[in-house]
């Protein structure tokens, strides 16, 4: 999948339902975590964080609906213990799926990524 950035409503078409491909953000970074999808698919454990941003998820521990927002998230009311399992599972995420683009915040516009920025290792992004 080419870079590019998402909108929250962008990355919902995502989910695995709608197309084969499932994306999910975790800390402002998006993840092509389709090769997973025994996990984030419509019938895995964690596919309710499949077309969504699971930062709130992961750090508290919830699969709930209650812990995904339908708004941008800032997570400037979590804590610095569940900030840091953000940052640590932003880092599994990073290890193990590709990443594909950030996570617009309102009004933030996309970059312009190039194909040689397609190529380079994902983990020296932000």
């Amino acid at each position: 999948m080419k870079k590019r950035d998402f909108s929250l409503e962008q990355l919902r078409q995502y989910d695995g339902s709608r197309t084969p491909r499932i994306l999910l953000a975790v800390n402002g970074k998006v993840f092509d975590v389709t090769k997973g999808s025994k996990f984030y698919g419509p019938a895995g454990p964690y596919g309710i964080f499949a077309g969504r941003d699971a930062s709130r998820g992961l750090a508290t521990f919830c699969l709930d609906k209650d812990a995904l927002r339908d708004e941008y998230d800032d997570l400037s009311d979590l804590n610095a213990v569940q900030m840091e399992s953000v940052r640590e599972w932003e880092m599994q995420f990073k290890e193990k799926y590709d990443y594909v683009g950030r996570l617009l915040k309102p009004g933030e516009e996309p970059s312009e990524y190039t194909d040689e920025e397609d190529t380079k290792d994902h983990n020296k992004q932000d």
